[in-house]
């Protein structure tokens, strides 16, 4: 039985067989008893095969009980509200009490019809369809963060491109000999072994790849609320997880709205938790985008003390407008201007669409010094387009 569970939920692999049969047994003796029953096997297996079943972060949790339920023999014998003969004691009226007959409105006809008027039906929740292969984005420069796989680094593993003196790390052998031969006549050698001082030791310098932490600040504005424009911007964006979570990456997500902005996700591993908040992302309302950068910049800020190396990239998804507050555009630029002088790299992901096209997000994207990146271009399929027409 535990066999065909698993093998049901798609789990591969012995081990989840194995663990699910010890989980059962403990939890039997935790109850005091000498048999595993089926409901010691379903606790098992609510325990031992959620996580094993997911073939990437962003696969729902959980087990499909149904599926459970199926699968498992019924030993608990026939369920007492279950009436054998089929009668009512009684013949008592199926009619609801109020008389009025059953309704013939579906739940989702009453969910998907909200109330005329403002409020939260002025609101979009569009959702992601599923992720493609995205384009590496890297910080410039050469970093020293924790290991990765994502921007160039001094690791301490990789390729060589160098030494220095220390006596901490892998020693580098070739550039130890060459220091020490320098010195083998006036410390007397004539014939014989090397003479080698602790001055001679040299370690190697490597270059690998660092992990990094992506800040994402994205549009939820009103501009943002057309349903295939935002389907479009969270799949990219779900994408850009997806790559995160490959990379080794901490990710955080700053959304901006109405009048403010808000730290929906402080840094973090947990790419699932981003990906949760990203599809309940509402989008409508004026566009802040001076309060989005701010935000942003106060968050890198912080981070930056607790975790001083690891550089961060800032992901701005936007159309580049700003119509919240007075000289919202301007403002906008002021603090775009100062994240370029603090040396944050940066991401512009332009989310403009139609014929006329204002070129927003490509002038945010100057100022701030960043790459300016079409949304659309944001997946790795449309850069080896782009290349093979170029050829």
């Amino acid at each position: 039985t535990i066999a065909e569970i698993c093998a049901a939920f798609d789990v591969d692999g012995m081990r989840a067989d194995i663990v699910t049969a010890r989980a059962a047994a403990a939890h039997a003796a935790w109850e005091g008893r000498t048999a595993v029953s089926v409901e010691d096997v379903r606790v098992a297996a609510r325990l031992a095969l959620p996580h094993r079943r997911r073939r990437n972060p962003f696969d729902a949790p959980g087990l499909d009980e149904q599926l459970l339920d199926d699968l498992l023999p019924n030993d608990d014998g026939p369920d007492p509200d279950d009436d054998p003969s089929g009668g009512d004691d009684g013949g008592s009226d199926p009619t609801p009490p109020d008389g009025g007959g059953l309704s013939t409105e579906s739940p989702s006809e009453k969910v998907d019809n909200p109330p005329p008027g403002g409020g939260a039906g002025s609101e979009t929740r569009a959702q992601a369809a599923e992720p493609y292969r995205a384009r590496l984005f890297a910080v410039s420069g050469l970093g020293s963060g924790e290991a990765g796989k994502r921007s160039r680094a001094i690791t301490s593993t990789g390729r060589r491109i160098g030494a220095m003196p220390g006596s901490s790390g892998a020693i580098h052998l070739t550039e130890t000999v060459r220091q020490a031969a320098r010195f083998q006549f006036a410390r007397g050698r004539r014939d014989g072994r090397l003479l080698l001082d602790p001055s001679d030791l040299r370690v190697a310098i490597k270059e690998g790849r660092e992990s990094n932490l992506v800040l994402f600040c994205v549009d939820a504005s009103g501009s943002m609320a057309a349903r295939k424009r935002m389907e479009q911007v969270k799949t990219a964006i779900l994408s850009l997880l997806l790559d995160a979570y490959q990379r080794r990456d901490k990710v955080g997500l700053v959304t901006f709205r109405g009048s403010e902005a808000t730290l929906a996700l402080p840094p973090t591993s947990s790419i699932d938790i981003a990906a949760a908040r990203l599809n309940d992302l509402p989008a409508g309302g004026r566009t802040p985008l001076a309060e989005g950068l701010l935000t942003a910049a106060e968050t890198l800020r912080i981070e930056h003390v607790r975790d001083p190396r690891r550089r961060p990239l800032l992901v701005v998804v936007t159309d580049g407008r700003a119509t919240s507050g007075s000289d919202a555009l301007a403002r906008a630029h002021v603090v775009a201007a100062h994240l370029a002088e603090a040396g944050i790299a940066s991401l512009v992901v332009d989310c403009e669409s139609g014929p006329m096209r204002l070129g927003l997000a490509g002038q945010l994207a100057q100022i701030l010094g960043a790459e300016h990146v079409p949304v659309d271009d944001v997946s790795a399929d449309a850069l080896v387009r782009v290349a093979k027409g170029a050829a």
